[in-house]
Order: C-alpha cells, then structure tokens, then sequence
C-alpha cells in the first residue's frame, strides 16, 4: 500500500442478517483495503424509504413467489454515504488520504451488455451498496470502495447537510430529465418527501409554464412552495382531479412525475394526465400497483418512463449544491449516532414529519 491510515481491525455497524434480524455490532471486521481500492471513513449515512422497505421485509428485496430474492446476506446497509479517505490501495491514483468522496449507490461489472454500451446505471448483476455482502453500505465506521465504483469528489465547503443529499438529489435530477420538460408544460410532482423536494428545486430550473405539488402531508407542501412550487394540492382535502382540470381547460396536466411509492398515486396520476402525455415513474413500491392499461394504451397514448437510481448527475448535483442552486434548506431533519438505529429507522419512515433522517459518525 502506497498510502495507509491507521484504521482499527474492528468497527462499529449496523447489520443485516436476515429478514428478521437486524443488530448494531460494536466489533465487526473493518474493511481490509486492497491494491485497486480505497477505504473511507465514513462522516455521515443517510435514511433512504428503500432502507425502510427492506427492513420491512419488501419484496422487491427479499424475494417472493414472482420475484427472486435480490438482498445477500449478511451485509451492512446504506447507500447514501459520504466520507474522508483513510487508505489508498497501491495501485490507485488520483487520490489523497484526507479528501472527502462519495460514489454513486451502483457498483457496475463492467462486463454486462448495458455496462459495454455506457448504461452502467442498468448493470445486469446490479451489485448496490447496502443491500449485497460483497458492497457493505454507509451504516458503518468504515467503507470500502472497489475499482469498479463511481467515485466523485465533494469540496471541504459543502456541508454534512448538503452532501448527504448528492445521491437523493442525484436520483431526483435523472428522474426530472426523463421527463424532458419544456417551458409550456404543465408539471406535476407527486410526492414531496426528499426525492420530491430534490425534483422540485430542480424542475424549477426548467421553467416550465405551471409546477403543482401533491402530498397528503401540509408540512411537505409548505416546503415544496419554498423550493419553487407554483401551486400545491393536498389529496385528502381536494379533488385533484377537477382542480388539474379546471388549471388546463379540461385537458390534463403535460407530464406527472410520480414520488410517493404509493398504488392510489400511480392511479390518479393516469387520471390527471392529458392525451399523450409523459409519465415518470421514481418510485419502490411496497406492494404491486393494479390499474387499467387501456388508459396507457388505448385511451391516452402516453409516453410511460421509468427512472432508476442516478446515471451522471453527481457532477451536476455537487457544483450546483455548492452553487446553492438547488435548495436543501430544512431537509436533513435529524441526525443519529449507529448505536440508535432502531429510533433512526421508526423517525425515518416520516410519521413523525421528517424528511431526511441521517447517521453521523466521529471523523
């Protein structure tokens, strides 16, 4: 090793064992650094809603009669993490000890076909921090990043704040993109938690002619009008329905993004859309999502895009956060030490009105 910390063979982390069993280990094997990787320690580890999915035994994670299960244990989660680099494999250049990074949530083979052609973000293996032993997440003292990841530099000027949310934010740019708004459309955002918030302070930067917000939580809704929301409608207390198509001469609103992971969303989102219109679905879902396809097909016409995690944003996301031109005001909620995992997952499901809950780690 050309470049060596003093990292303890023991950490503290949180670990995943199996469906049901989740602990803090005080004493877990640290990461051992090898010639083409690095080691960080780690400063601060968001809350993703995914983390509370798989903890809540998703699916989508552990498998079930129609889905295989995706998750490998035991691993270490946490994919929204940040931290100073301890030691540098000897084969690594580029680097110093002391600079702070971070790496987008995916690990690409390299090898796959969409990996060839430049869709590393779609990497058939699909290796994620957090979820698989072999890439062991945030939610731990120290972390280990492999040749194959995508690593990014973050200036010593950006907050433990504001760099906890270069991978949402990342997550919210490409889901914005998908969409391809233009000035004359009419936006609407489903979902104003982290990622939705993230979409709006940056579809506002499309200037599109009208950006209408729904939640059913006020607090949320009063944040997005911070971040740029022209208009913002609560589910529970109004018919979106009739108040969209009162906005767009009965038409429908040009391009729904949907954010909240919830089935009754993705229903209503078909409804208020107009013909040929584009539909941008972001979000896991904890149970499957029935609806009428005639609707997508034969009624409408639309344009269905999905997004999926953050290819090529990170760049963007860290000049524009240091730019303080996307807004994080307010956002982290509150912050954790490892040893109180189980109070940071109960805050992080948002009943209590947070956003983003996070851990923090002596640096």
């Amino acid at each position: 090793m050309n470049n060596q910390g003093k990292i303890p063979k023991t950490m503290k982390a949180l670990v995943v064992y199996d469906k049901n069993h989740c602990c803090f280990e005080s004493a877990y094997p640290s990461p051992v650094c090898g010639p083409n990787d690095i080691i960080i320690k780690t400063e601060a580890c968001g809350i993703c809603a995914g983390d509370v999915k798989c903890r809540n035994g998703a699916p989508s994670y552990w498998g079930s009669e129609q889905e295989e299960t995706w998750v490998k244990t035991p691993f270490i989660p946490g994919h929204e993490f940040f931290g100073r680099i301890v030691e540098i494999g000897e084969n690594v250049e580029g680097y110093q000890l002391g600079e702070r990074v971070t790496a987008e949530q995916i690990v690409p083979c390299n090898e796959c076909r969409f990996c060839k052609n430049g869709q590393y973000w779609m990497c058939q293996p699909h290796h994620i921090f957090g979820f698989q032993s072999s890439n062991n997440g945030g939610m731990a003292e120290y972390v280990k990043y492999s040749s194959n990841c995508r690593i990014h530099k973050i200036p010593q000027t950006l907050s433990i704040e504001q760099s906890l949310l270069i991978e949402p934010y990342g997550c919210s740019v490409h889901a914005v993109d998908r969409a391809q708004i233009t000035k004359e459309d009419i936006v609407v955002i489903s979902g104003a938690g982290t990622l939705g918030l993230g979409m709006v302070t940056y579809a506002k930067m499309k200037s599109p002619k009208m950006l209408i917000v729904l939640d059913i939580q006020d607090n949320r809704l009063n944040k997005a009008i911070e971040f740029g929301a022209d208009l913002i409608l609560n589910p529970k207390k109004c018919n979106v329905n009739d108040e969209i198509k009162s906005l767009t001469d009965g038409y429908g609103c040009d391009v729904y993004i949907e954010a909240t992971g919830n089935p009754d969303s993705v229903v209503q989102g078909l409804s208020i859309i107009r013909r040929l219109g584009r539909f941008v679905e972001f979000s896991v879902f904890s149970k499957a999502v029935t609806v009428d396809w005639s609707i997508i097909g034969d009624k409408k016409e639309l344009d269905i895009l999905g997004s999926h995690l953050s290819p090529h944003t990170y760049p963007f996301v860290i000049e524009q956060l240091g730019k303080g031109a996307l807004n994080t005001d307010g956002i982290v909620t509150r912050k954790f030490k490892l040893e109180q995992w189980e109070k940071a997952f109960d805050y992080a499901t948002g009943k209590y009105g947070d956003l983003k809950v996070a851990f923090t780690f002596d640096v």
